[in-house]
């Protein structure tokens, strides 16, 4: 083989191996992203007794923080489909970092608000930026690189409530403001996957224009909105999780605060753990078993769930997290797949309408935890899985990339 072959293998080969620096960079920063996120929940019991919420405030708190991503995340993966932004990932950590010592000083619940509005702000900004460079730097293996991405943040929201317990319960609310240097750490990761992102955009443009939907119209369609009725299925329920674990736990078994939020951390944990699971798996056998396995094969769990003793909660969590986590990374790349060259829109979307239904469920249950209880709420949301039946109509994929 001439050497001007030979370097041309060489660099095939390197552009179908995943740029692993890259995809742990920006998982890195998804779990400081993320973890921002959780430390708002972890802060719920706190910021219950300091001032004065009531349980319908609580889901108001977390539907604020979503709702702001949710809206914004597809306008802004629009925006970037048609003019990538490699920059504006430091802008939307600098946006968390302001949330976050806000949060910290926050005297009042519409300067919570504030703070939570200011962490939806920037996770707008990084979801569907950050989900295109997941995407570019798979060299193909896009579930695995979507698992590498998506884990990050399972493993920030993991550890929210253990840094809570450890750090916030002891020290009081304005501690939060010392995980700024982690924001800041951040930023610091971002600027440096702005640049490889900004050397990239020629390759990943030609790529865009020559790429089309293996599908008819009227199948993305229906099959967007059966993705669509599983997100809501996932996210509702793991709004209930989520929001109202811990006191449901304090509540239920009479845990004390730091407690029940260890058995959090205990579920948020196998949910990290089950993304790693999710990507790969579906690069192997396909998206749509594992998006029917995930889902509804939570629902025996789920139904179990409100009738079981403490270690019996605390094993069919850790079985739901290590199950329901792996949804979303092959959901996400299924649509990914179905609408080729709108990577920034197809994530906005998901990850947007993902943070308004958990933010919409935390709302709900919020007021229903008022109305009646936890234990109610619980029995409830434990018939949301079943909807995972639906993905028998999602269409077999066509082709492999």
């Amino acid at each position: 083989m001439t050497t001007a072959a030979q370097t041309l293998v060489d660099a095939q080969t390197r552009a179908n191996r995943p740029a692993m620096g890259i995809l742990g960079a920006i998982s890195s920063a998804h779990m400081i992203n993320d973890m921002m996120q959780s430390l708002i929940l972890a802060l719920y019991p706190v910021l219950k007794g300091t001032l004065s919420l009531n349980f319908a405030q609580v889901g108001l708190i977390t539907l604020t923080y979503q709702l702001t991503a949710s809206l914004l995340q597809p306008l802004v993966g629009m925006v970037t489909d048609r003019r990538p932004q490699p920059y504006s990932l430091p802008l939307g950590m600098a946006s968390t970092l302001c949330g976050l010592l806000l949060l910290a000083v926050s005297s009042s619940f519409g300067m919570v608000l504030l703070a939570a509005a200011l962490i939806g702000v920037g996770s707008s900004i990084f979801h569907p930026e950050s989900s295109r460079i997941a995407r570019l730097a798979s060299g193909g293996r896009h579930g695995f690189a979507q698992s590498m991405f998506q884990v990050g943040g399972n493993m920030g929201t993991a550890i929210g409530p253990l840094a809570a317990a450890a750090v916030i319960v002891p020290f009081g609310q304005r501690s939060v403001a010392w995980f700024g240097v982690l924001a800041l750490l951040g930023i610091g990761l971002l600027l440096a996957v702005s640049r490889w992102y900004a050397t990239h955009q020629a390759a990943h443009a030609a790529r865009k224009a020559a790429t089309a939907s293996p599908y008819p119209r009227r199948k993305v369609f229906g099959a967007i909105a059966v993705l669509m009725v599983l997100i809501f299925s996932k996210y509702f329920y793991v709004a209930g999780l989520n929001s109202f674990y811990t006191f449901y736990l304090m509540d239920h078994f009479g845990l004390t605060v730091q407690d029940a939020q260890l058995h959090l951390f205990y579920f948020l944990f196998a949910s990290a753990a089950g993304t790693v699971l999710g990507g790969p798996v579906g690069d192997r056998i396909g998206r749509k078993p594992v998006i029917w396995i995930s889902i509804l094969g939570v629902a025996p769990f789920a139904l179990m769930l409100p009738h079981a003793d403490l270690f019996w909660t605390t094993t069919l969590t850790i079985i739901i997290g290590l199950v329901l986590s792996s949804a979303f990374s092959a959901i996400l790349v299924y649509a990914q797949e179905l609408v080729p060259g709108k990577v920034g829109m197809i994530s906005g979307l998901f990850f947007g309408f993902a943070f308004g239904m958990g933010g919409l469920g935390a709302a709900l249950l919020g007021v229903f935890a008022d109305r009646t209880s936890i234990g109610f709420v619980y029995n409830a949301i434990a018939y949301l899985p079943l909807l995972g039946v639906v993905a028998a109509f999602l269409p077999a994929r066509r082709r492999r990339d």
